[in-house]
C-alpha cells in the first residue's frame, strides 16, 4: 500500500490539524520542525517548543523533525528526543527554504555543504534510538542541483528513507514542481523515497506515483483547509470514487478544529490561528472572500460559530 503523508508545515501541522488528516487517512505526520539548538538550550517548559512536541495519544504515526547545522548537536537532540517514545522517528530538516533558516546554513542552506550535511545524517543516524529519515530539495538553485549526490550520500549513512520536494531552495514555492528529478532519485538509491511538490488533487498524486514510482507521497499545502485529499487518494488508489467535500462537510470540519484548538490553546491564540485556516476551508465557495473578511473581524468563538452556520444556509440555498 502506498504511503500517504502529511509534511511538516510552519504554523500549520500541529497536533490538531494532524488529527484530522489522520481520521481522513493520512498514513504519518510529522511535526513542526523543531531547532535541535533551541530544544537543547531553551527552557524545557517554553510553550512554543512544548507546543512542537506535543502528540495526541490519538496520533497513530508521528516523526518528529529536526533543523540545525552543527552535527554534535542534532546528533544530541536526536538522541534525547529519540529515547521519549513519543515518535516513530527523526526525520532531518533539509528542505526549509526560509530565508532565516536558509540563509543561515539550516535547512536548504545544507544542500550547499554537501560534506557537512553528509555529517549531520552519519551523527543523528549513530545517535538516535530510531530510524532516521531526511527531506530534501533539488538543490540551492538550477546552477546546482545535487539532490542524487546528497541522496546518495543520504543511503550512505545508514537513513531508511528520503523525502524529495521537487523544488530547488531559490524557488521557494514558486513555479512548477519538477517531479523528473524525483524519478532519478528513486533510480538511484535503494531505501525508500517519497515524492512532494503540487499535489493538490487526488489526480495529481496518482499520476506522480505512476510517472516516477516512488514509495509514497507527502502533501504539504494542498492539505491546507483540505484534510480530504488523504481519503480521496485512498479511495483512488483501491480502485474506489474520491468522495467530494460539501459545504456541509467543510462546516462540520471548520467547527471541530476550531473546538479543538480553544480546548488546547489560549482563546486569542486560538482565534487569530483559526483565521487562517478558514480561509483555507471556505476557498473555493461562493461568498468565501466576503465571509473571511467579516471573520477577521470576530473575536469572539460563539460568534464566529453563529456566522459559520448562516453561511452554510446561505450556501445551500444558493
Amino acid at each position: 500500500m502506498t504511503s500517504v503523508r502529511l509534511a511538516p508545515l510552519a504554523g500549520v501541522t500541529d497536533w490538531p490539524f494532524r488529527l484530522l488528516c489522520f481520521e481522513q487517512g493520512c498514513d504519518c505526520a510529522y511535526t513542526e520542525m523543531v531547532s535541535a539548538m533551541g530544544y537543547l538550550y531553551a527552557p524545557k517548559d517554553q510553550p512554543a517548543t512544548a507546543c512542537l512536541l506535543e502528540r495526541h495519544p490519538d496520533e497513530p504515526r508521528l516523526i518528529l523533525q529536526l533543523f540545525g547545522k552543527e552535527p554534535d548537536i542534532m546528533a544530541r537532540a536526536a538522541e534525547e528526543l529519540s529515547s521519549t517514545g513519543g515518535y516513530e522517528g527523526i526525520d532531518i530538516n533539509m528542505g526549509c527554504p526560509a530565508p532565516k533558516i536558509a540563509c543561515a546554513g539550516e535547512g536548504s542552506g545544507l544542500l550547499r555543504t554537501p560534506d557537512l550535511a553528509e555529517s549531520i545524517m552519519k551523527q543523528v543516524v549513530k545517535a538516535s534510538h530510531l530510524p532516521v529519515s531526511v527531506k530534501l530539495r533539488l538543490g540551492w538553485d538550477e546552477s546546482c542541483i545535487n539532490v542524487l549526490d546528497i541522496a546518495r550520500r543520504a543511503e550512505d549513512a545508514g537513513v531508511s528513507e528520503i523525502t524529495v520536494h521537487g523544488r530547488t531552495r531559490q524557488q521557494q514555492y514558486a513555479g512548477e514542481a519538477n517531479w523528473d528529478h524525483i524519478a532519478q532519485v528513486k533510480q538511484a538509491v535503494r531505501i525508500p523515497v517519497l515524492g512532494n511538490g503540487d499535489i493538490f488533487t487526488a489526480e495529481d498524486g496518482m499520476r506522480r506515483l505512476k510517472e516516477t514510482g516512488v514509495d509514497g507521497l507527502m502533501i504539504a499545502r494542498g492539505a491546507m483547509g483540505n484534510p480530504w485529499l488523504f481519503s480521496q487518494l485512498k479511495a483512488l488508489t483501491s480502485g474506489g470514487q474520491a468522495h467530494i467535500p460539501t459545504v456541509h462537510d467543510r462546516i462540520e470540519m471548520v467547527l471541530r478544529h476550531y473546538t479543538m484548538l480553544l480546548n488546547w490553546k489560549p482563546r486569542r491564540i486560538a482565534v487569530n490561528e483559526m483565521r487562517k485556516h478558514i480561509g483555507w476551508y471556505l476557498h473555493g465557495i461562493r461568498g468565501a472572500a466576503q465571509m473571511r473578511a467579516r471573520i477577521n473581524l470576530i473575536d469572539d468563538p460563539e460568534e464566529v460559530f453563529a456566522v459559520l452556520r448562516e453561511f452554510e444556509q446561505q450556501a445551500s440555498e444558493a
